[in-house]
């Protein structure tokens, strides 16, 4: 036990800063960050249509949703209800999206959801195991967020929580009005994020985050602020 509360607490208050800095840019409702939701989506609808494994973790490879994930659970650390409340609203902004945009490649690829309700994404998984992957991974992805040495193993973790297939299934199964499938996968789907917010909060409050709030809330202004910049600058543009 002491091991492990010292691999947690030898993080450096410039790590836990950088980290925090790291978390509100790259979960911020931004066009960008939608533009690459949708396109992971699309492409894991298509390797579940075409039944290729190989595009299924390409499209997890590309999809920033583990962000937004750990940023809901890093303004729950440091209670910040606008943190909590921006993450909460570019998840579900990002959920919704997704699931018309792959209930709508879908219908003009003609996929066939009775070919792949058979996939082990979902006949081999119950749910209990879901969630151990997912507190696994949410351990792994916030711990080597904070730590800088171990970021670039961060795609590789959003491979094993596999948050996209069951998103892509959720509005691939819509499209068929396969419900039973639309539940299975929502319920995975879901289960995966509660599974990661948990392990991001116990993460992040061992390694003292809440100590950070003050730069986090001044990040989460300047990011604003940002947005707000590059909406103006957008529309003089048109």
């Amino acid at each position: 036990m002491s091991i492990v509360l010292t691999l947690f607490n030898s993080t450096t208050g410039g790590d836990k800063s950088r980290a925090a800095k790291k978390l509100i840019e790259q979960s911020s409702p931004r066009q960008d960050f939608f533009l690459m939701v949708s396109l992971a989506v699309l492409m894991a609808t298509f390797g579940l249509i075409l039944d290729s494994m190989a595009v299924i973790i390409g499209s997890m490879l590309i999809a920033p949703l583990l962000y937004p994930v750990m940023s809901l659970a890093l303004g729950i650390v440091i209670t910040d209800a606008k943190l909590a409340g921006r993450s909460l609203f570019t998840l579900f902004k990002a959920s919704v999206l997704g699931i018309v945009v792959s209930a709508v490649a879908t219908v003009v690829f003609d996929g066939d959801v009775l070919a792949i309700t058979p996939m082990s994404w979902f006949g081999s998984k119950t749910e209990l195991i879901s969630v151990a992957v997912a507190v696994t991974a949410g351990t792994a992805a916030s711990f080597a967020l904070i730590k800088p040495k171990l970021s670039e193993t961060l795609p590789g973790i959003a491979i094993s929580v596999a948050m996209i297939p069951p998103l892509a299934t959720v509005g691939l199964a819509m499209a068929w009005l396969s419900w039973d499938l639309v539940m299975r996968a929502l319920l995975i789907y879901l289960m995966n994020i509660l599974g990661l917010v948990l392990a991001s909060v116990v993460v992040f409050s061992l390694m003292g985050l809440y100590g950070q709030r003050n730069v986090i809330k001044k990040e989460m202004g300047k990011d604003e602020k940002d947005m707000k910049r590059e909406a103006k600058l957008a529309k003089r543009g048109r």
